[in-house]
C-alpha cells in the first residue's frame, strides 16, 4: 500500500503540472497493464523490449515479471520526476530490482534513440490524443524504425476520447484530433492483429497490438 500511494502521488504531482505529456488522469489499472504487455515477450530465444512512456511503472510492474533471462528492457521516458521515481524502484522494489541488471531506464525522448531495428516489441503508454498530428507521424515513424520485421507495438487510448474531446473543442483542435484518429486508423489497419477494450480501468480503454512487417513504419 505505501508503494501505491507513493506512486499515485508523484502521477497526480505531474498530471497537474504537465498533462499535456502526463495525458492519463490516473495510473493504469493492472488490467491495462496486463493487456499491455500481452505480447511481452513472445516467441523464442532472448527478447529485446522498449516501454515508451512508462510514467511511474505501473505497466512496467507486468512488463518486468514476465522478462526471461536473457530478455532485455529499456524505457525511454522524457519527464525527469518520473525517471527518478522509475530508477528508485529498481534499486528497493523487488520485482524491479530482479530484472535490474539487464534494464535501462532512459532519459530522452523516442525519437532521440538510434533508429535501427533493435527491439521486439514496444509497449507505448504515450498520450498520442493530446500531440500535434505532426509529433504522432514522427512517433510512429521512430516506433517502425526502432522495431524488427515482425515486432510488435502496443499502445492504448481511451474509450471514445477524440469524439468527447472534439464535442467540446474548438475547430483547430477537431481538426488536430480528426486527423490523429485518421493517422492510427491506416496504422491499425496496415497491422493491426488484436485489439483488448479494458473497463476495468478509468478511464475504460482499447489496447491495439499492431504487428510491423517492414512495410508500415520502416523508412
Amino acid at each position: 500500500m505505501p508503494r501505491i500511494l507513493s506512486e499515485y502521488r508523484v502521477f497526480f504531482g505531474q498530471f497537474w503540472r504537465a498533462y499535456h505529456t502526463t495525458g492519463a488522469i490516473s495510473p493504469s489499472s493492472r488490467w491495462l497493464a496486463t493487456a499491455l504487455a500481452r505480447y511481452v515477450p513472445e516467441g523464442q530465444g532472448a527478447r529485446r523490449i522498449l516501454e515508451v512512456g512508462p510514467g511511474t511503472g505501473a505497466v512496467t510492474q507486468s512488463i518486468v515479471r514476465k522478462l526471461r533471462p536473457a530478455d532485455r528492457l529499456d524505457l525511454v521516458e522524457l519527464n525527469e520526476t518520473f525517471v527518478a521515481n522509475l530508477r528508485e524502484r529498481f534499486r528497493s522494489d523487488p520485482a524491479f530490482v530482479a530484472v535490474a541488471d539487464r534494464t535501462e531506464v532512459i532519459h530522452r525522448s523516442v525519437e532521440d534513440l538510434p533508429q535501427s531495428p533493435t527491439y521486439d516489441a514496444i509497449v507505448s503508454g504515450l498520450p498520442l490524443n493530446n500531440f500535434s498530428t505532426d509529433l504522432v507521424q514522427r512517433l510512429l515513424l521512430a516506433f517502425g524504425n526502432l522495431l524488427k520485421p515482425g515486432g510488435t507495438l502496443s499502445f492504448f487510448e481511451y474509450v471514445a476520447v477524440r469524439p468527447a474531446r472534439a464535442a467540446v473543442s474548438g475547430r483547430a483542435d477537431k481538426r488536430r484530433l480528426r486527423e490523429i484518429g485518421e493517422v492510427l486508423g491506416k496504422l491499425c489497419e496496415a497491422g493491426e492483429f488484436r485489439r483488448e477494450c479494458v473497463l476495468r480501468n478509468f478511464p475504460p480503454a482499447w489496447v491495439h497490438h499492431v504487428r510491423f512487417d517492414g512495410a508500415n513504419g520502416h523508412e
